[in-house]
């Protein structure tokens, strides 16, 4: 391989890895991020148990703020000896069992059971709970982190929670809980009892009113090639991930070698000036503009950079405004909008004929029944749509069904009594009416009398 084909390949894996697993790095919320810091230090220094509720959008930095606080805190002896990391996530451990089974294996309980066979749930809760009570002030801190903490409080009775809380308020070994979330109604999910044992401590993260120039300056440190020492914190928070999640960092600067990535200072220095010349042009300025006007996360401008540095290639190894304008605007692409495009006519007329429903009975739910109605009366005074067959109408509503443009509703129009046949099943639409009325506009050869129907509400 030529010597500038690998040092493009180095690049890419380089920053792909960075804006793919850099899980350590925190932009902002410094107040938060202390609050988070200052609980977890009292909990393994001082002995005091908490519990804290982490709330805000999903890729606003929730998960990423842990890692980072847990980044800093596992170093230092004092936290990193004395501290057993648990994660749970509530779209793996989808039952208190399988999570209990976790919790055992993450506090290496397993050789402490000393070969018990545990017959039920409840058993297997007793002996974790004797576990943790039989530690005292001195005892090794324990801290629970629970993903999508909204889905353990459907979880049956709650039980794993109110036994969590329950010991976080007790004087016994000091353990912290913190939930992430992104429901705001987290805490009227909880049950009274669980909900009494908590300690409504939360931190709310929302992503700041950050201004376009500071988002030019984030996209162009992300783009950047860093040098000396700046190379190897790089590394480090690229794989620090996995030592943060087994509960101890075993990354040291011995393990990693500079030149791996294979960066000659020419070549750096050329890429980054690169970088800065097409970002100063306003041609990437203004797709960087409708990114940051649409989403001002920093998640999603990594997804949009990743896809970005994706497309590199020896015959093309430079990022330039065009390649960003014309990712951006597959980036910004609605997909069932692209989905809507792809249905042949006749299911693009239900699609017409549900929306002028929904309009009309403002989004009352439908049948097969109310559309077919509907359509008929079109189909009579159209060319396109006459002499189709009932049954293939009812197959085009059923495979909208399937690409879930359509939702049933739970229950059906039976209430539940005997099964309703599917012509009478109920459904919402899964759609906005500006998502129609685009894709009738880029419908590509749609009839003229299709596309008229679809501006009108009368037929």
């Amino acid at each position: 391989m030529p010597e500038a084909d690998r040092e493009l390949v180095n690049i890419r894996r380089f920053l792909k890895e960075r804006l793919q697993r850099d899980y350590t790095t925190l932009r902002g919320y410094a107040e938060e991020r202390s609050n988070v810091r200052l609980l977890l230090q009292r909990t393994a220094e001082m002995g005091e148990s908490n519990s804290l509720l982490l709330i805000g959008p999903r890729g606003s930095g929730k998960t990423t703020l842990i890692n980072s606080v847990l980044a800093d805190l596992l170093p230092n002896k004092s936290f990193g000896e004395n501290t057993l990391i648990v994660h749970l996530d509530g779209n793996l451990h989808t039952d208190d069992r399988v999570a209990l089974k976790s919790i055992t294996v993450q506090m290496q309980l397993e050789n402490a059971a000393d070969g018990k066979v545990f017959g039920s749930f409840a058993e297997n809760l007793a002996f974790l709970l004797q576990c943790l009570k039989s530690g005292g002030k001195n005892s090794k801190s324990v801290v629970f982190i629970l993903e999508e903490f909204d889905l353990f409080c459907a979880h049956h009775n709650q039980t794993l929670l109110y036994n969590l809380f329950d010991v976080s308020q007790s004087a016994q070994a000091p353990i912290c809980v913190l939930g992430v979330t992104c429901r705001l109604d987290v805490i009227e999910l909880l049950e009274k009892r669980v909900k009494s044992r908590f300690s409504h401590r939360q931190v709310f993260l929302f992503p700041s009113s950050q201004r376009f120039e500071e988002y030019v300056d984030l996209c162009k440190d992300l783009l950047s090639l860093p040098t000396g020492n700046s190379l190897l914190l790089a590394a480090e928070r690229i794989y620090n991930l996995q030592n943060i999640q087994s509960g101890a960092l075993y990354f040291s600067r011995n393990h990693f070698d500079p030149g791996e990535y294979g960066f000659s200072p020419r070549i750096r220095d050329a890429w980054n000036k690169q970088i800065c010349k097409v970002l100063a042009t306003q041609q990437a300025k203004s797709t960087l503009q409708s990114l940051h006007d649409f989403d001002i996360s920093e998640a999603y401008l990594k997804n949009f950079l990743f896809r970005l540095v994706a497309h590199l290639r020896p015959q093309s190894p430079h990022i330039t405004a065009e390649k960003m304008a014309a990712v951006g605007s597959q980036f910004e692409g609605d997909d069932k909008i692209e989905l809507l495009c792809g249905l042949s006519v006749l299911e693009l007329c239900l699609i017409i004929a549900i929306k002028h429903h929904s309009e009309i009975y403002d989004r009352d739910p439908f049948n097969f029944e109310i559309i077919y109605a509907r359509f008929s009366k079109f189909a009579k005074v159209s060319t396109t749509m006459q002499a189709v067959e009932r049954s293939i109408v009812l197959k085009a509503f059923e495979h909208l069904r399937i690409a879930e443009l359509i939702m049933p509703l739970s229950g059906g129009a039976g209430g539940g009594v005997g099964k309703v046949q599917k012509e009478f099943e109920m459904h919402k639409l899964a759609l906005t009416y500006g998502q129609i009325q685009h894709c009738v506009q880029r419908y590509q050869a749609l009839p003229t009398e299709v596309a008229q129907w679809a501006q009108s509400s009368l037929i």
